[in-house]
């Protein structure tokens, strides 16, 4: 008899029941796992799945064998209300383990030592996080939104002996860093399951209706088959909600645009760069050809000198054709006296300074030539180039609920480079250097526009 079948068992024992209040611990099987000792444990997939559910019993049922340490985090917890306390005392009732558990404002412990402790990973920091090193299991809720700071802080705190680490979510990019870690690239000692509201044997039929209904919305054209896709299917976005390349960046995957490319060494490599130095200074490596505009690798950096970049850029071994920079290009530095297109001519590098359109021209430009887009998906900083466009997003007014001008954030500078290659494509040479093979002189051609 499993330790659940027991504890149910003294529970129905306890007190003399009606069969309408018999204790039943109903649990999703594909949560089994749950139970046994994986170092990682990883719920994946859309609403209705019992995900959390799930988890939360799980806890709670170990909770009442043994005394365990269980900090429920998340990357945002501005108060208690954010986090799983209600969905626990909640199940402590649905379970009966009153008896097992004192339910605090800020806390709640079992009567063998268990204590279940809520925290923000946001705010922590290397020195803060140490309180946490006894703690026997972490469950991550939310997890999608938490930072690649987040995770590598609060991992290493976890090092107890047979500690363990729970992950929930609901995937929103394939780009996040939760998923690439923890799904795309599973860890050792990891066990990932994907669950759907197809999953749950207990579906209820109110959250049925709200899902019926979600498709009606898309029928309509009132929601996006990928909106239902990633709600209730658990599927990743092609782009965040209301990003202002969603349907673009869609496309680039259904067409295959976003696949390895392999440099033409008889095309030359133009650069095309979004500057910064406190926040993120973007390289992109671009070739022209008959097939598009292709983006072959890209560097993005920050506080990193101009003769160090261009000499990342050199290494490369790429032949070389023009950089291109935005207008403040031609700005003066006010603590060199000197522009980026003054030190970087003088580095050696052929500079064209980008027309300034406008921001809103440049967006359509780009959104007009996006079927030619071409993405390498492995080489340099691509995949932040990338998930950069698929989180470009507009500002929205709180009052009116209206899209303003785009958010100036680390999508932004990706996506600003993106639309300043557009802008300058037709100065992109597209020349090919060709060997004759009858006469086997070099001779130079260019492509048709």
């Amino acid at each position: 008899m499993s330790y659940v079948e027991e504890r149910i068992a003294e529970i129905n024992a306890e007190v003399p029941l009606s069969a309408a209040d018999t204790v039943e611990w109903d649990f999703p099987d594909k949560l089994s796992f749950l139970f046994e000792p994986y170092r990682y444990k990883i719920a994946y997939g859309g609403r209705g799945g019992a995900k959390s559910w799930g988890f939360a019993r799980a806890l709670l049922i170990m909770g009442a064998e043994k005394p365990l340490r269980v900090l429920c985090a998340r990357e945002v917890q501005k108060s208690i209300k954010d986090s799983v306390h209600k969905l626990l005392s909640d199940q402590v009732d649905a379970l009966k383990l009153d008896s097992d558990y004192k339910v605090n404002q800020n806390e709640i412990r079992g009567k063998y030592g268990t204590q279940f402790i809520f925290t923000g990973l946001s705010d922590q920091t290397s020195d803060s996080i140490k309180s946490f090193e006894g703690i026997d299991v972490v469950w991550v809720e939310e997890a999608h939104k938490v930072s690649r700071r987040s995770w590598d802080i609060l991992l290493p705190t976890i090092r107890k002996e047979s500690s363990e680490i729970w992950i929930s979510l609901n995937p929103e990019l394939d780009t996040d860093e939760t998923y690439v870690r923890f799904v795309e690239n599973p860890p050792s000692g990891a066990k990932a399951v994907f669950m759907s509201w197809r999953d749950n044997p207990w579906f209820p039929e109110v959250l049925n209706k709200e899902r019926q209904e979600f498709l009606k919305m898309v029928g309509l054209g009132l929601r996006t088959q990928d909106d239902y896709d990633n709600i209730w299917e658990g599927k990743c976005r092609a782009a965040v909600e209301g990003a202002i390349y969603a349907q673009e960046i869609a496309q680039l995957r259904h067409d295959r645009r976003y696949c390895r490319i392999k440099y033409d060494p008889t095309l030359p490599v133009h650069c095309v760069w979004d500057l910064g130095w406190n926040d993120a200074m973007v390289v992109g490596m671009w070739q022209r050809s008959p097939q598009g505009l292709m983006l072959i690798d890209s560097l993005i950096v920050s506080h990193t000198k101009y003769s160090d970049i261009v000499a990342s850029l050199v290494g490369r071994g790429y032949r070389w054709g023009h950089d291109f920079l935005p207008h403040d290009g031609k700005h003066k530095n006010p603590q060199t006296g000197e522009s980026a297109e003054v030190l970087l001519r003088r580095l050696g590098r052929d500079v064209r300074i980008v027309p300034d359109v406008g921001i809103e021209a440049g967006i359509k430009a780009v959104r007009q030539s996006f079927a030619r887009l071409w993405i390498d998906n492995e080489t340099g900083d691509n995949k932040k180039v990338i998930d950069g466009l698929k989180r470009y997003k507009r500002v929205i007014n709180l009052t009116t609920n209206e899209p303003g001008s785009p958010l100036h954030d680390d999508a932004s500078h990706p996506a600003d480079m993106v639309r300043y290659a557009v802008i300058s494509a037709d100065e992109m040479s597209a020349t090919k250097i060709i060997t004759d093979p009858y006469s086997g002189f070099r001779r130079v051609g260019n492509y048709a526009h």
